[in-house]
């Protein structure tokens, strides 16, 4: 076996033999009739410490277990004795009851994301001093168990007057797929660091099965056809790529996705191999805390359209947003926070030229703005309330069209403008979410009014209401970089003996794209989703739809069911 495994295992064991002789538990001293302390803290207090609330550990050696010495400081956050945040950033001591500075102290234990810690803290490096192990009396200088400190002789960690460098994901728009704690784990096999830049493989595999219920004959008459013709599987999604950084003084962010030409085939159509980029950005950190983001990249506009689709609620986007917000394009976005990152805003400019045959002069041009905030926000943030406004002016040099599919990829399109010429379109995106805990009630409403007086000068419609309750008790995290909710964290996974996180959903969305000489359609979209996420790389889904068409002249019905397996690699 390796020296270095062997080594850790030995470290390891002593860690609970050690950790098991430090002083009593929080319980035991609570019946001795010893108070819980949350805020008076000295330096040297070795009390038990109950953690009712946030504790913060600053500046801790996290050891590289590969044997190459590849270590890395952290800083960790605990909250209500869980672990909810391991990571290289600066976190402020304003976000937490209790902060400690560990002084780049040696951290030996378990800490898992979600679940309560086990860990100590060694002044010394274990793997060059054995007597830091033999005599914890001596050398430990802080121990975590179940959560809760049982040892502490850290000193409180105050701010700093010099600015951290900024590092980490810098973008307004989060990765296609999420980047878990190895995204700065050097053990990790898909991940490389060089003295000039770093990165990680990532990547998302998504199949799907479809399969439609009920069509009336009015439905089946209409433009749509049989949807029998569309019962089958396929594959949704398979994304990679890479994410990393260029490590400048102040480190670049760059991201690299691919996708295969797969989507929207059958397992059985012979289809090119051939791949394509759907995400190529460089983001580069500038003044005041903002970022310039450079290259193909979501548009900033709509929560629900950065959100990465594969971690929303519900399998597919509402169809005002596939209709009308375009996701990817070709262009520069300036993104920053504002009043201590209760407010963001970004606005950008937009041209798809290099991917296009048509010239710059030729293609269409758009100017894309977003702004959000925070109205209320609970101490702990487990409630808070977002509001957020979005403009998107496009000039539609190319023509203008609004399509979609009933929120069912596998499916027909629905309602169709067909294209037709306009000088220029502006379409306004409110939204709305309220977070409570495992409980989430989201909202958008999209106008898009185009000028164009040949089909007088439409305004096409459309909003969707969703709402979703994680049912093991996980809350959705909220980005206050880029003001939208980050993806579950699975507590305990079912690979830790754990059911993993459960999630029920409900929408209810509607569209209409009929207006002056324009017979778009209109559709209304009932939901009902069930996710099941066994861990944070997998998960299957089930979601039912029940849909309404009103469209030339003809009232339609229909209704499915789809399902879906992701898989990740992160």
């Amino acid at each position: 076996m390796n020296t270095d495994v062997c080594r850790y295992l030995f470290f390891s064991l002593i860690l609970i033999i050690g950790v098991g002789c430090l002083p009593l538990t929080s319980a035991a001293q609570g019946d001795a009739g010893i108070s819980p302390v949350t805020q008076t803290v000295t330096k040297d207090d070795t009390d038990t410490l109950p953690i009712t609330g946030t504790v913060l550990i600053r500046n801790v050696t996290l050891i590289d277990q590969s044997g190459k010495k590849k270590d890395v400081v952290i800083n960790i956050l605990i909250r209500d004795k869980k672990l909810d945040l391991v990571t290289k950033e600066e976190i402020s001591v304003d976000s937490a009851e209790l902060a400690f500075d560990a002084q780049k102290g040696f951290l030996l234990g378990k800490i898992k994301l979600g679940e309560p810690p086990n860990f100590m803290i060694l002044n010394r490096d274990p793997r060059e001093n054995i007597d830091a192990l033999l005599d914890t009396k001596k050398h430990a200088r802080f121990a975590v168990r179940k959560g809760e400190i049982v040892f502490n002789r850290l000193q409180l960690a105050f701010e700093v007057k010099d600015k951290p460098k900024r590092s980490g994901w810098l973008a307004y728009s989060p990765p296609p797929v999420t980047l878990s704690t190895s995204y700065d784990d050097a053990s990790k096999w898909n991940r490389w660091d060089t003295k000039y830049i770093s990165g990680i493989f990532i990547g998302a595999l998504a199949l799907d099965r479809q399969n439609w219920l009920s069509q009336n004959s009015a439905s089946e008459t209409s433009p749509i056809g049989n949807l029998n013709d569309f019962t089958s599987g396929e594959i949704r999604a398979l994304r990679f790529g890479v994410v990393g950084r260029l490590n400048f003084p102040q480190p670049w962010v760059y991201n690299i996705m691919v996708a295969t030409n797969a989507f929207g085939k059958g397992f059985n159509v012979d289809t090119s191999k051939n791949i394509a980029f759907f995400d190529w950005r460089l983001d580069i950190p500038t003044f005041a805390e903002t970022t310039l983001s450079i290259g193909k990249q979501k548009e900033p506009i709509s929560m629900e359209r950065i959100m990465g689709m594969v971690y929303l609620p519900m399998q597919e986007r509402s169809a005002v947003s596939d209709a009308l917000l375009p996701s990817r394009n070709v262009g520069i976005v300036l993104s920053g926070t504002g009043f201590e990152q209760s407010m963001t805003w970004a606005g950008g400019a937009f041209n798809d030229w290099i991917e296009s045959s048509d010239s710059f002069n030729e293609s269409a041009s758009q100017f894309i703005g977003r702004v959000t905030w925070l109205p209320l926000v609970s101490e702990d943030e487990s409630n808070l309330l977002h509001l957020g406004l979005g403009l998107r002016y496009s000039n539609t040099k190319q023509g203008m069209r609004a399509a979609t599919e009933p929120e069912f990829n596998n499916s027909p399109v629905f309602v169709d403008t067909g294209f037709f010429d306009a000088d220029s379109t502006m379409a306004y995106n409110l939204e709305t979410s309220w977070r409570k805990g495992p409980f989430c009630l989201a909202g958008e409403y999209v106008l898009s009014d185009v000028d164009a007086p040949a089909v007088g000068n439409p305004d096409f419609t459309g909003f969707h209401v969703t709402a979703s309750w994680i049912l093991t008790g996980e809350m959705r995290g909220y980005n206050r970089k880029s003001g939208v909710f980050r993806p579950i964290e699975v507590a305990k996974s079912v690979y830790q003996g754990g059911v993993g996180a459960w999630e029920v959903s409900a929408r209810w969305s509607e569209i209409d794209l009929t207006e002056g000489l324009v017979t778009g359609g209109e559709m209304k979209v009932f939901s009902l989703g069930l996710n099941w996420f066994l861990s944070q790389e997998f998960n299957v889904s089930l979601n039912y739809r029940f849909i309404t068409l009103d469209r030339f002249g003809v009232k339609g019905e229909s209704s499915g069911i789809n399902t879906r397996i992701v898989l990740f690699l992160q």
